[in-house]
């Protein structure tokens, strides 16, 4: 005989996350009574909130943000959660990760700081598993015509040559570069590869015309610019006045 599978209705009163959430708002929810909303019914002989409780306590890191650093694949692999539960969790996520980015706002790919392109491109690039490499191509004004990922690497190490870069700066006409990279470890401290590519590019750019203005490391909820901290100095700077840089 098989087990009932239970809804939400069929939940007692102390665990209905509906009801909660309709009488003292969503701020009063746990993760757990979160999740079960999003993924509505239980498993077999299982309450959509002990699934959740027990989801919550398989993700990565056993926090709602484990979310971003589990795939599909891993998702249904985890009992109870199926293809089209873990479609919604990933729906939810990528929500998420939407909603950050209009919170930082497009103003930011208008580059003046650093601390602004790196607060845009958090939500996208801080969970990632491994390391990729984005090039920003911007125009006279310093906005941001174009992103292209230039290199997706190792856990630690990614390879992006100035050749490749340079390829789609000269291609989609840049007045000027930025680049950033993410590291998964979430510990955005530079590593002597990162120096001697930043090097690089930053002769290279200098010899071509397009200047680095700067190389961004995303760690987990925090950032290092290499232009900022010294490690290279380029010639044009984030400010520009009528169009010209400075």
């Amino acid at each position: 005989m098989s087990k009932k599978q239970y809804t939400m209705k069929e939940l007692p009163l102390s665990e209905q996350p509906y009801e909660k959430c309709e009488k003292y708002g969503t701020q009063m929810l746990s993760d757990a009574e979160l999740l079960a909303i999003v993924i509505r019914t239980g498993s077999r002989g299982e309450t959509s909130a002990s699934l959740a409780r027990r989801l919550l306590e398989e993700l990565p890191g056993k926090t709602l943000s484990g979310l971003f650093q589990t795939s599909l694949e891993q998702l249904c692999e985890m009992k109870g959660i199926g293809r089209v539960k873990g479609i919604q969790l990933l729906c939810l996520t990528e929500i998420a990760k939407r909603m950050l980015q209009d919170e930082a706002s497009k103003k930011s790919l208008i580059c003046e700081e650093p601390a602004g392109i790196a607060t845009y491109f958090m939500a996208s690039m801080r969970f990632l598993e491994t390391e990729q490499a984005r090039l920003l191509i911007l125009n006279g004004k310093n906005v941001v015509q174009k992103e292209q990922v230039v290199s997706v690497g190792s856990f630690n190490s990614v390879m992006a040559a100035p050749r490749e870069i340079f390829y789609y700066a000269l291609k989609y006409k840049a007045i000027s570069i930025i680049l950033l990279h993410n590291h998964p470890s979430g510990d955005p401290s530079p590593s002597k590869e990162d120096l001697m590519l930043t090097r690089r590019l930053a002769e290279t750019g200098k010899i071509i015309g397009i200047p680095l203005l700067d190389h961004i490391i995303i760690g987990n909820n925090q950032y290092v610019s290499l232009r900022e901290n010294g490690y290279f100095s380029a010639q044009d700077s984030y400010s520009e006045d009528d169009g010209r840089k400075k």
